[in-house]
This record gives C-alpha cells, sequence and structure tokens, in this order.
C-alpha cells in the first residue's frame, strides 16, 4: 500500500510531467479548475488546482473532500502511484472501475489528451 508521502511525491511528479508537456497535452492542461484526488485506502483526498498547465497549491485533509470541485478523482494509493510511474494505464483503469474520475462532460473531453 503506498503511504501519503508516496501519493504526494506522485502528485508532484504529474505536476511536473504536466509542465514539460507540449502540443495537444499541454493544451488540455490548460484548464483552470478545482481538482481533488480520494486516495481511498488511505481515507485522504489531495485537493488542488489545474491551472496554468500543471496542478498547483496541493494539500491534503482527512476523509472525504470538505467541497465538490471540479474535476474529481478516487482510486487507491498504488494505482495513483502506478499510473503516474506509467505502469498502469489510467483509461484501462478507468474503464474497469480501480479510478474514478467525475468532471463536466466539457472537461472530460478535453482530459481525454491527458489520459
Amino acid at each position: 500500500m503506498a503511504t501519503l508521502d508516496q501519493c504526494r511525491a506522485a502528485l508532484d511528479r504529474l505536476a511536473q510531467n504536466m509542465t514539460t508537456a507540449d502540443g495537444s497535452v499541454r493544451s488540455a492542461a490548460a484548464l483552470d479548475r478545482s481538482l481533488s484526488c480520494r486516495i481511498t485506502d488511505l481515507d485522504v483526498t489531495f485537493l488542488g488546482r489545474l491551472a496554468e498547465g500543471t496542478i498547483k497549491d496541493v494539500t491534503h485533509v482527512p476523509g472525504k473532500p470538505p467541497h465538490r470541485a471540479e474535476i474529481r478523482l478516487s482510486m487507491a494509493g498504488d494505482d495513483l502511484v502506478a499510473v503516474v510511474d506509467g505502469r498502469l494505464n489510467f483509461a484501462r483503469a478507468w474503464g474497469s472501475g480501480r479510478i474514478k474520475l467525475e468532471a463536466s462532460l466539457r472537461d472530460l473531453l478535453r482530459l481525454r489528451t491527458l489520459l
């Protein structure tokens, strides 16, 4: 089971990867949306903002998120680390229910390039 620090490091790596992306990936990451990532096995939620092509202002709170973010993810810590490390395909994990992603239809269509 991934630790809180490993999950935070994975989110930091994801943010770094987003800042160095180019083309359609960079364009898809250019949203300005609130973001939550619930780590189910740790019972913690990371909160932040997808803005300027990266994830900013990341904090975490115990349990469920205190408010409904515009983009909401939910998964086990090991799955977060595996997706960021490239060992788990996001689309397959999402399709099988291992990862849950909720957002507006418009945001989902734009985010598909990232995923």
